[in-house]
């Protein structure tokens, strides 16, 4: 059991539900799967009531046996809209065409793609955008629709984490190997990026930090690890961490010889514990805790100095199929946040419940209801409003079928 876990982590896929790959070519050398899932939901939130789009992706997986009991794997996943996103604008007759025009957003976007080498013995090396180290830490909770923003996965406010690498990290170069019930991954995102940040289009456009509007975002490499143990064979304990640094030059939007340079240090280290199996019947609870230094940001766009994030995640899977559950997530910012936003506080925290109906391990039927328990306040009445909207009550009833 534990060399298959072990196997698992330096294929890299130990994320991925083994009920949503299928072997579609197998010969003596060269092997390709495919694998993903497609997730359709009805939401109700903020007095609306739409069609949502449930990270439905589809990934194809290559491996090919090498000698010396090498083997080389390659994977590539795309993030796939299954439902639709027309937007309607209207020109006006001075131009050439006139009236109401639509647009739609792209069917296909890049989640994953990374190629690798792996050997029993010496481990794994992969290259490419992969799933960063951090996530071995907290993956546990993120089975759920309004998991992974306090987790630190998701940074910058519900991204793919891609920007500090510890979502689904660009240009990271990952180690993995393990001994016996203990592994560890080591990885290293080698990326120099500027990013303008302030585009002055809407109200929440722009990134602050220290009450300053940032104009331009410089990161740079960050470096990640993460350690798990199999204490026994139903309990798994995670430990890790990511840190980069960046510059943020803030400023007069119009006057660039004004800008200051400041550099900051963008850390997160946490832990987490797992108990049971996530698609197996009985009992299951996970819970991961993290400490952070200006690695995510407010729904105001304002880099938070330093903040504490817990997930946490409890089911029973009964023998009929009916999965109950319960999750709590918390991020909250502390006293320094307060200090540099005129005494504003953040705090983002809300409760599900939900009931999900696996009708086989490949068919999934759920509903999932979200409780905005948060608790941030402003003085400004605008950036209030934003706050507002962080975390609202919501329903959604949806229908998962893997691949």
């Amino acid at each position: 059991m534990k060399k298959t876990l072990v196997a698992s982590a330096l294929a890299a896929v130990i994320f991925v539900p083994s009920a949503s790959a299928i072997e579609i070519y197998k010969d003596n050398e060269n092997a390709v799967g495919i694998g993903g899932w497609i997730d359709a939901k009805v939401i109700t939130t903020q007095g609306e009531t739409d069609v949502s789009n449930g990270s439905t992706r589809i990934n194809f997986n290559f491996t090919r046996q090498l000698t010396h009991d090498w083997k080389a794997f390659s994977k590539l996943e795309w993030a796939v809209n299954m439902v639709g996103n027309t937007s309607v604008s209207y020109k006006d007759s001075s131009t050439d065409s006139s009236g109401l025009t639509s647009s739609s957003s792209e069917f296909l976007t890049n989640r994953l793609g990374y190629v690798g080498l792996s050997n029993d013995t010496y481990g794994s090396v992969a290259i490419g955008k992969q799933w960063g180290v951090w996530y071995d830490v907290v993956y546990n909770t993120n089975l759920l629709g309004w998991d992974g923003n306090t987790s630190g996965t998701y940074s910058y406010n519900a991204a793919d984490g891609s920007v500090n690498g510890t979502g689904r990290a660009d240009k990271a170069v990952q180690y993995r190997n393990a001994f016996g019930d203990f592994s560890f991954a080591v990885q290293a995102q080698l990326k120099q990026n500027s990013y303008e940040t302030n585009t002055g289009t809407t109200d929440n456009s722009s990134l602050f930090v220290t009450s300053q509007s940032v104009q331009q975002l410089d990161y740079y490499n960050t470096y990640g690890i993460s350690m798990t143990y199999q204490l026994t064979d139903n309990i798994v304990l995670t430990a890790g961490g990511n840190q980069g640094e960046f510059d943020a030059w803030t400023g007069s939007t119009s006057v660039t010889t004004d800008w200051t340079k400041n550099n900051y240090t963008d850390s997160i280290y946490g832990a987490g514990a797992t108990y049971g199996n996530w698609n197996g019947e009985g009992f299951y609870a996970a819970a991961n805790i993290n400490q952070q230094r200006y690695h995510d940001t407010d729904p105001a766009g304002r880099l938070i100095p330093e903040a504490v994030g817990l997930e946490s995640l409890f089911s029973y899977k009964f023998e009929n199929g009916l999965r109950p559950l319960v999750a709590y997530n918390v991020l909250k910012a502390d006293s320094s946040y307060g200090d540099d936003y005129s005494g504003d506080t953040f705090k983002r925290e809300f409760l599900v419940v939900g009931l999900h109906y696996v009708w086989t391990p490949k068919t999934v039927v759920y509903i999932e209801a979200r409780k905005d328990l948060s608790d941030s306040s402003s003085s400004t009445a605008s950036t209030q409003t934003l706050m507002n909207n962080d975390e609202s009550d919501a329903v959604a009833i949806g229908v998962r079928y893997y691949l």
